[in-house]
């Protein structure tokens, strides 16, 4: 068996066993299930992964596309394999991406335009309580073993399931969401109304399991320690980093970019601070849209003109990626945007998604420009959808299934920079806003290592000197170090502490696509191509970090 056909078997295989991931990977054929959380379900898509790289590790890459499929095969499941091992996986749990969200905003992209559609919805819409009863008893196991998710985690989960749930006299997600096929003629009404509420029983029921029974049990304490983090930054990453090194250069970057941002700020509020320049811009008129429509209709402008005018000047962006919907996100979930990559034959558009905090209707659009060509194009749009299109060259694993955070986040993050590099960026308020994300995700990687590590504070940065990170520590420093707003900040921290290692390959991602191309520079000479560079790189698809620079050095 050829490393393709493995690949390929791999996808098919993990596809039948999780059809969550499935479709919100794109993968067709598995739209009427919800996924076994429980270990027993767990246990068997580890078995898969086990036998799939034992297989490919006897296989023998025929040329050089063999080669680095294998290459990028063997190191993200390899990782996987290492994080079940280690029992993670059973105490999945935190307020961002894990089976109890994973559950919900899987029907955010299904097909849901005719009555045939809407039967596929309600099969797996009356599965959800079947779905969180396996994510419970995996917590349950976690628990016992000690490795349960910490008590920030679980209370704030339990809120997201009352969220969902309608708990408190609102009205539910489901409810909400099924609502919508009353227009469709021959749609199975009563199935999807019975199925709805069912659902939302379930969310209920669950948010009081988590507070009566994981509550109690639950560790206070929010840092996982070295060995976990380890674990998971390399898995985040797909790099090998020295983490005290890391965490000096991202004092080192906060520096510098916030040395940047006062020079921006000097020009449009002079004396002002960084906290009042950003005030400066958010009463200012020619920044600001009002109603959650406006900001859709202003995002869906912003993209269509990214995508129109960097086509073929800058990037190679096929017909088929040309179609970007900006959406606003379900409420309940965390504050911010994401993006949802295209089906397999892009059938389903791919999506942008804007989760804004709950009745919010005034935005700030200088904090959203760069946000746009993270999410869509030059960001994960073109790198993700340019993975899917490319059937010819990869295979199903490596198009649909090779998402690293490194690789993905990092490109996003350097896409905004590169987007200042080709005058994008002229006006001062969105590039204040650009180098505000940039200080925001240099401040990440600061806080998320020092606060799971419980590192000292150093000397010469003006903050609690000496003193080591705690979470109050971190949200003081996202609130008067960042402009970061009250609400997000707080999110953010939940986040990072629910999620270990993945908000810092943001910008240590940022950081290793940027020495790869400056190697790539070095190689070819006078002879180095922008364009050329993006397109080969994003053409080999999803990987490690690691893994990317040693692809891209060979292909030179």
């Amino acid at each position: 068996m050829g490393v393709d056909e493995i690949c390929d078997r791999y996808v098919e295989d993990y596809a039948a066993a999780d059809p969550v991931t499935a479709t919100l990977f794109g993968i067709a054929g598995h739209e009427d299930r919800l996924t076994d959380y429980s270990p027993a379900g767990h246990a068997a898509r580890a078995q898969i992964a086990r036998n799939a790289l034992r297989t490919i590790l006897a296989a023998e890459a025929t040329d050089d596309h063999e080669r680095v499929a294998k290459a990028v095969f063997t190191e993200r499941i390899g990782l996987e394999m290492e994080i079940h091992e280690a029992g993670l996986p059973l105490g999945a749990l935190n307020v961002i991406e894990s089976p109890v969200q994973n559950i919900r905003s899987v029907f955010d992209v299904m097909a849901a335009e005719t009555a045939a559609d809407w039967s596929v919805i309600a099969e797996r819409l009356a599965g959800v309580p079947t779905a969180l009863a396996g994510v419970r008893a995996s917590l349950q196991v976690a628990a016992e073993r000690g490795q349960g998710s910490a008590l920030r985690q679980v209370l704030k989960v339990a809120e997201q399931a009352d969220a969902w749930a309608g708990t408190g006299g609102k009205v539910g997600f489901f409810t909400t969401f099924a609502a919508a096929a009353d227009e469709i003629d021959g749609a199975p009404l009563t199935e999807l109304r019975r199925a709805a509420q069912a659902a939302e029983q379930a969310y209920a029921e669950f948010a009081e399991f988590l507070r009566a029974e994981l509550v109690p049990r639950a560790p206070a304490k929010d840092a996982v320690g070295e060995q976990t983090y380890r674990l998971w930054s390399r898995y985040f990453t797909g790099a090998d980093l020295d983490l005290r090194e890391a965490y000096e250069w991202g004092w080192a970057e906060f520096a510098r970019i916030e040395a940047e941002m006062r020079a921006v700020a000097a020009r449009i509020a002079p004396g002002a601070s960084l906290t009042e320049t950003a005030a400066v811009l958010d009463a200012d008129p020619r920044y600001r849209v009002r109603g959650q429509h406006e900001l859709r209709t202003w995002l869906q402008k912003m993209s269509d003109q990214a995508l129109e005018t960097l086509r073929g000047k800058h990037f190679e962006v096929p017909d088929e990626l040309m179609n970007l919907e900006c959406t606003i996100a379900p409420p309940g979930g965390v504050v911010g945007a994401y993006y949802v990559g295209p089906s397999a034959d892009f059938s389903r558009p791919a999506r942008m998604c804007w989760s804004v905090e709950s009745g919010k209707q005034d935005f700030a659009t200088w904090r959203e420009v760069s946000t746009v060509y993270h999410e869509g194009v030059p960001g994960h749009h073109l790198q993700i959808a340019t993975a899917v299109r490319e059937a010819d060259s990869l295979n199903q694993y490596q198009r649909m299934m090779s998402f690293t955070s490194g690789h993905g986040e990092g490109w996003a993050l350097y896409a905004e920079r590169l987007m200042q590099e080709l005058g994008y960026l002229d006006d001062d308020g969105d590039l204040f806003g650009m180098l505000s994300q940039q200080l925001f995700r240099a401040a990440r990687v600061i806080v998320d290592i020092g606060m799971h590590l419980e590192w000292e504070i150093p000397g010469g940065t003006g903050f609690h000197e000496g003193e080591r990170w705690t979470p109050d520590l971190g949200l003081e420093f996202l609130l008067t170090r960042t402009v970061t707003d009250a609400v997000t900040a707080r999110d953010e921290i939940d986040r990072y502490l629910g999620w270990p290692g993945q908000a810092p390959a943001y910008k240590l991602g940022e950081r290793l696509w940027l020495t790869a191309r400056e190697e790539a520079r070095e190689r070819t000479g006078a002879t180095f191509d922008m364009k050329q560079f993006h397109t080969r790189a994003l053409r080999l698809g999803g990987m490690g970090l690691d893994t990317m620079r040693a692809q891209l050095a060979a292909m030179d």
